[in-house]
């Protein structure tokens, strides 16, 4: 016979900021632990980091490079067997400016 399945919520948080990104993070978690249900995480993913080469000029300093760089910090937190209110309140769950956040 084949084990019964409970069910998991997997939340993936994106953001430029750790700081911000990390307290989102346990607010998910005190939310989820608070209505019942078990959470494992929050899980740091590798930060994803994209540069971008800028001419300082067009004219006379055409081959001089400015370089910028952008950094995308991800984490995940798995929520085991929620409850109907663990589902509730993470729909309505605030997360500050600058965090993306998908839920599946």
């Amino acid at each position: 016979m084949a084990a019964k399945q409970g069910l998991r919520i997997r939340v993936k948080l994106q953001g430029y900021d750790s700081a911000v990104l990390d307290s989102s993070a346990k607010s998910i978690m005190e939310t989820a632990v608070g209505t019942g249900a078990k959470v494992a995480g929050p899980i740091p993913f590798p930060t994803e980091c994209k540069r971008y080469p800028i001419k300082r000029s067009p004219f006379i300093y055409k081959g001089a490079f400015e370089h910028f760089e952008m950094k995308v910090h991800k984490r995940i937190v798995d929520i085991v067997d929620p409850t109907p209110k663990t589902i509730e309140s993470l729909q309505h769950l605030q997360v500050p400016a600058g965090v993306d956040i998908q839920i599946k």
